[in-house]
């Protein structure tokens, strides 16, 4: 079984009427009930507002993939218990990072650089496979037409991804590496940017595709990870 802990900050959704007409359950439960449909994966959820963000050592210690939705609150987050992730992810634990979730502490700490990228609202984006062999694509089409997403464009400083799986082309004519792999310790990383929190994105099956995908190619081999981060706590 792969252990996925589906992380959000939550508070779009319980603020904001307009965005909880999208995810009446959160961004964070949508995600763990597709995800839960899966035989092969065990789901649980974590906010921002639980006790050390819901990312106790004891929860990242039973996780074999954390996923991350952040946005408003980047800076609030913690400096200890994103370092605590960053151990684990250098250790096997595997990460992705989903929309916003770019400019994180986490994502910051583990790439190394300032994350930033242009953006504006409401335009259409053509999200191309340009990595068709690569397991995360494993049943995608080439093309995902997504009528609706905020736009995230070049430059977007991160390190050289080890792979670009999806490339997205929006209708002002902006092109942006949109699903990127990269690999930091033991640990795999996919950062995707699809799912702007006012669109529903993540109810689309295609995407939900893409993001199990990414679970079993993020996940670490068998027991690799368990046994690493007790080397790591030791």
């Amino acid at each position: 079984m792969i252990r996925v802990t589906v992380w959000n900050e939550y508070k779009h959704e319980r603020e904001l009427e307009e965005i909880r007409q999208v995810y009446p359950q959160g961004i964070h439960g949508c995600i763990a009930a597709f995800l839960g449909e899966e035989a092969d994966f065990t789901v649980r959820t974590a906010t921002f507002e639980e006790p050390e963000h819901g990312l106790t050592e004891r929860v990242l210690h039973d996780t074999d993939v954390l996923i991350i939705w952040s946005h408003a609150l980047q800076e609030e987050f913690s400096d200890e218990v994103a370092e605590r992730v960053q151990r684990h992810v250098l250790a096997g634990m595997g990460l992705i990072a989903l929309h916003s979730a770019h400019f994180s502490k986490i994502m910051k700490k583990l790439l190394g650089t300032t994350m930033t990228l242009k953006w504006q609202h409401g335009q259409q984006e053509n999200l191309w496979c340009i990595a068709p062999t690569h397991p995360i694509a494993e049943g995608v089409p080439e093309k995902i037409f997504l009528a609706e997403e905020e736009m995230y464009g070049e430059y977007f400083d991160i390190p050289k991804p080890d792979e670009v799986i999806f490339a997205g082309w929006f209708s002002g004519g902006q092109v942006f590496r949109s699903g990127c792999t990269f690999a930091r310790g033991r640990g795999k990383i996919f950062y995707f940017q699809p799912g702007h929190e006012e669109y529903p994105i993540y109810h689309m099956s295609e995407i939900q595709r893409i993001i199990k995908n990414a679970v079993r190619f993020c996940a670490p081999a068998g027991e690799r990870k368990h046994l690493e981060c007790e080397e790591v706590k030791a």
